[in-house]
């Protein structure tokens, strides 16, 4: 395996686009990356995020192999907030199964757990037509930008995430969890410091409080780091929200977010968030057979609205314990 540095790769840097690799691999995208996997990780290290474009991806196989090769290990998804398929490389995902024309809003992936991605991997094999970009935004540039008496109360009360599991919006328990045995969820739930409630209707209420401010764990750098906005009820559109609470009432949407004591985070705060996260975001449209390589902790990612199809893999790779990044928060399990 090649030991270059960084700097020896030919990163374009542009103002409002993700730092770019433009490559040729002769069709061999496995063996490239293989060859300049510790190039290609220090370049995300040193930048946060780096587009490669010119690999020429084109199968789940191919891809997957890619991922492997990057990784250092790669992950299965728990506790997800939609549906994903699955492919037979294991590790290997769809994107999230999310309605074409909403927004993804910015985040870090499972951010929510206390065993998250440290590197997260994205490959395009059919671009859409219109929009579909996952853009991103550096995380400690949002922490700054964002006003300094918000910032100090999520450090001290973190942020509550509350989920309603049903069978009709999102992952289902039996999805999220990944088993159909109650008691295997109970036990993950008490080992992940989750509160949970069955319904009678055979539902699942959860409630978890998480740190919203981290340190990363290699550059020590404050990171702003959780989902607050993106599963925050004002973040769908206004028609949605209506719906969901008129069908399950306002204590029992499929996800929302609150101040970690409690108190409702409202919808001026979660426009302000989004509005932090449009100033800091980069972003570049898709090609077919390019590879995004992002640092799940200092940056955040989203997945913009398109059309035509559009099929982008995901990997979950070389997982990080919250407990390594001085949460604000004590969270254990228990």
């Amino acid at each position: 395996m090649s030991s270059f540095p960084a700097s020896l790769l030919d990163v374009e840097r542009q103002p409002g686009r993700p730092p770019m690799l433009r490559v040729e691999t002769t069709g061999d995208a496995p063996r490239w990356v293989a060859e300049h996997r510790d190039a290609l990780r220090a370049a995300v290290a040193e930048h946060g995020a780096l587009l490669v474009r010119g690999l020429g991806l084109r199968d789940p196989a191919g891809t997957g192999a890619v991922f492997r090769e990057l990784a250092t290990g790669l992950m299965s998804e728990q506790e997800a907030f939609a549906p994903r398929r699955s492919y037979p490389e294991k590790g290997v995902y769809s994107s999230t199964k999310w309605p074409t024309n909403q927004p993804m809003c910015m985040h870090h992936e499972l951010s929510y757990t206390l065993t998250f991605p440290g590197l997260m991997m994205f490959a395009c094999l059919t671009a859409p037509a219109e929009g579909g970009a996952t853009a991103v935004a550096d995380a400690p540039s949002v922490l700054d930008a964002l006003p300094a008496d918000l910032v100090d109360r999520f450090e001290r009360e973190g942020w509550l995430l509350t989920r309603s599991y049903n069978d009709e919006i999102g992952a289902s328990w039996e999805e999220a969890f990944g088993t159909e045995d109650r008691g295997a969820v109970e036990q993950y739930c008490n080992a992940n410091a989750i509160d949970f409630a069955w319904q009678d209707d055979g539902g699942l209420r959860t409630r978890q409080l998480r740190s919203a401010v981290v340190r990363h764990p290699v550059t020590g750098r404050r990171c702003w780091f959780n989902q607050i906005a993106f599963l925050n009820e004002y973040t769908m559109a206004p028609e949605v929200r209506e719906y969901l609470v008129d069908v399950y009432g306002a204590d029992g949407l499929p996800f929302n977010t609150r101040f970690g004591g409690g108190d409702p985070i409202g919808e001026d705060i979660v426009l302000l968030l989004n509005e932090v996260y449009e100033k800091h975001t980069a972003r570049e449209p898709w090609q077919a057979g390019d590879l995004l390589l992002v640092d799940n902790i200092r940056t955040a990612h989203s997945r913009e609205p398109f059309e035509g199809p559009r099929e982008v893999l995901v990997a979950m790779a070389d997982g990080v314990p919250l407990e390594d990044c001085e949460p604000t928060i004590e969270v254990t399990g228990r």
